[in-house]
């Protein structure tokens, strides 16, 4: 089993900051990519950023220059640091690896997402 626990949401003023963390564990062969998702009240889940094995990010527009995903491959664990913080960020933040586990010896991957944490901007 692979369990995803993210951590660092919260509630946090326009303009500030905050950082996320996601740390993977269990029976983990490998990680490839690893990503931030987020939904927001009666809106549908986007993709907030991603990140390859090897360090490749991606970002949505309405985050770029403002958030920045990154990991740590030693500790499995990816972060999304978010910066100048806007109302519109409020949502719910979900963690998604790719991660390969071996049954035996037969290598499977799966789309393992994390519990979600909050994250709510407000005066």
């Amino acid at each position: 089993q692979v369990q995803l626990v993210e951590s660092g949401g919260g509630l946090v003023q326009p303009g500030g900051s905050l950082r996320l963390s996601c740390a993977a564990s269990g029976s983990i062969f490998r990680i490839g990519a690893m990503g931030w998702y987020r939904q927001a009240p009666g809106k549908q889940r986007e993709l907030v950023a991603n990140i390859t094995s090897v360090g490749s990010a991606n970002y949505a527009d309405s985050v770029k220059g403002r958030f920045t995903i990154s990991r740590d491959n030693a500790k499995n664990t990816v972060y999304l640091q978010m910066n100048s913080l806007e109302p519109e960020d409020t949502a719910d933040y979900y963690c998604n690896a790719i991660v390969t586990v071996m049954e035996l010896t037969t290598p499977l991957e799966f789309n393992y997402w994390g519990q979600g944490t909050q994250v709510t901007v407000s005066s």
